[in-house]
């Protein structure tokens, strides 16, 4: 064992880093709402500058909205559970890693970053990021901070469950079986009654696989895109909007300010220090959001070109390894942002598309698949609709693509689409 003094780069997290965290997911009408409660407490702003209307724009969606719901200050689901920390003793040096853990969950309310990740980027140990996520899983709904499916569900019932670790063993190792029903599998192999097995998988099939959702706000009635995409002498800009990067200028009359007044001396400074971090982290926060669109654009240029039968597969992780960022990190700047294009304006999460592989090699995009199946029933004859399965044998035949029956029953009810027998029509 040798002493060793050598010189490391390594990120801290602080109060401007944190910042820059939380300003990254917010849309810009959230930005402008933050920035007037900065604005209403720093008197060294003197102004805000949009050079731009600001336009809403409203999904599609029928009936009318009473004029007191378009004020009403819904908090977010990352707001709700932060509020619920009052109520618990969190030790002082981990309180920070709990916050970034809470603004790491995704909107279902599975946490997507791993425990060595969150213990360096909080400088904590990885015990410590363990106890961390302890107190995140321990709010409600039951079920927030989980990892995976299998541990949603072990935590909405390893409370009550009689023995805590079969349910671990069964969700953790052979979820399979209890997606598939198979009662007779699991009461071989774990020496239960039939009956114990139906009583255990029915309180599975209660369970929440999306908590997060529970507490998500669903009455957003306006959007307000960051962009705008559009074609010029045969290639593709983007154009940001002025209000997804505001100028914040100081009052004037606080420029040459001078007081004896140590204490007013001193509360200038921490103004002045808020008003360059907030500059900082919406400089950051553009800086990557035009990074991301620009990936996309590249990415799924045919889309652009020839609409949704192009949309190409595109994950979180590819334009994190070709940004060289944290996947964390993309999925906080696709959420709740939203680029108008030719085509009207879409939300950044739906150019992100899972991908079928195909046998010469190439993936087609899922939401594409999901479209042709959608067209197919559409066109069937509803007197002998289609099965699954002459879904799948169209799906080869007409378009090429080799799928499962499963996964055509699987994008079939993702899109609400009935059953061959209840679609049937006399």
């Amino acid at each position: 064992m040798n002493l060793l003094q050598e010189q490391v780069l390594e990120r801290k997290m602080n109060q401007s880093l944190l910042q820059s965290l939380q300003l990254l997911q917010y849309s810009s009408f959230d930005l402008m709402e933050y920035i007037k409660e900065i604005e209403k407490e720093n008197p060294l702003i003197g102004e805000v500058i949009y050079q731009d209307d600001v336009c809403y724009f409203h999904p599609s969606r029928g009936g009318l909205v009473a004029p007191v719901e378009l004020n009403v200050k819904e908090l977010t689901m990352y707001e709700k559970l932060k509020k619920q920390l009052y109520m618990l003793t969190i030790p002082k040096e981990i309180h920070h890693a709990v916050l970034y853990g809470i603004d790491s969950l995704n909107e279902s309310g599975y946490l997507e970053i791993d425990l060595e990740f969150w213990a360096n980027a909080c400088d904590i140990t990885l015990q410590s990021a363990e106890k961390a996520l302890l107190y995140i899983q321990s709010l409600e709904p039951t079920g927030i901070g989980a990892r995976s499916l299998s541990e949603c569900i072990y935590l909405q019932l390893a409370q009550d469950a009689p023995d805590p670790n079969l349910l671990q063993d069964l969700l953790g190792d052979n979820l399979n079986w209890v997606a598939a029903g198979d009662v007779s599998s699991i009461s071989k192999y774990y020496s239960l009654s039939e009956p114990e097995v139906e009583g255990l998988l029915a309180k599975v099939r209660r369970c929440d696989p999306k908590p997060g959702k529970r507490i998500t706000t669903k009455t957003t009635n306006y959007i307000t895109p960051e962009a705008s995409i559009y074609k010029q002498q045969g290639k593709w800009h983007v154009s940001f909007f002025s209000w997804s990067s505001p100028s914040i200028k100081i009052d004037p009359n606080y420029k040459e300010f001078v007081s004896d007044e140590k204490y007013v001396v001193r509360y200038l400074n921490n103004k002045w220090s808020q008003v360059e971090s907030l500059r900082k982290a919406i400089s950051y926060r553009h800086n990557t959001l035009e990074r991301v669109i620009h990936c996309i654009i590249e990415k799924q240029s045919p889309f652009f070109e020839n609409g949704l039968s192009m949309l190409q597969p595109l994950t979180l992780k590819e334009i994190a390894d070709i940004l060289e960022l944290h996947t964390s990190t993309i999925s906080r700047t696709v959420s709740n942002k939203y680029i108008q294009t030719a085509s009207g304006v879409f939300p950044l999460n739906f150019f992100l598309q899972s991908g079928i592989q195909q046998a010469d090699g190439t993936k087609t995009s899922s939401i594409v698949v999901k479209q042709q199946i959608a067209d197919l029933v559409k066109n069937e004859d509803k007197r002998k609709p289609l099965s699954d399965r002459e879904i799948k044998e169209k799906l080869e035949a007409v378009y090429g693509l080799h799928i499962a029956r499963r996964t055509v029953m699987k994008y079939r009810e993702h899109q609400e689409i009935p059953s061959s027998s209840k679609r049937k029509e006399t």
